[in-house]
């Protein structure tokens, strides 16, 4: 759950486009040494400030699960809806 606002930080392509600049290969160039520092990493540094579960969404502060049962938007914590009177589970 993310909000207007923050749905424009999110990013647009799924899957990196190979021919970009730069992704060509040197000619004698180590891949051991060179691919670390470009390699997609699918687990966040970043831990929810509720749980403390590992974000998995780049830029957010919240997990899905916490976003959704508190209904804040998982980047900035803006309240999207009152819950009061809801039973927000997440089974």
């Amino acid at each position: 759950m993310v909000c207007e606002k923050c749905e424009q930080k999110l990013a647009k392509i799924a899957v990196p486009d190979p021919w970009k600049t730069g992704s060509a290969r040197k000619i004698n160039e180590n891949k051991a040494l060179t691919s670390a520092k470009d390699r997609f990493n699918p687990v966040g540094k970043v831990p929810c400030r509720i749980c403390r579960q590992k974000v998995h969404q780049a830029g957010s502060h919240y997990c899905q699960s916490c976003a959704y049962k508190k209904a804040i938007c998982a980047m900035c914590g803006k309240k999207l809806m009152n819950v009061k009177n809801y039973k927000q589970s997440s089974t």
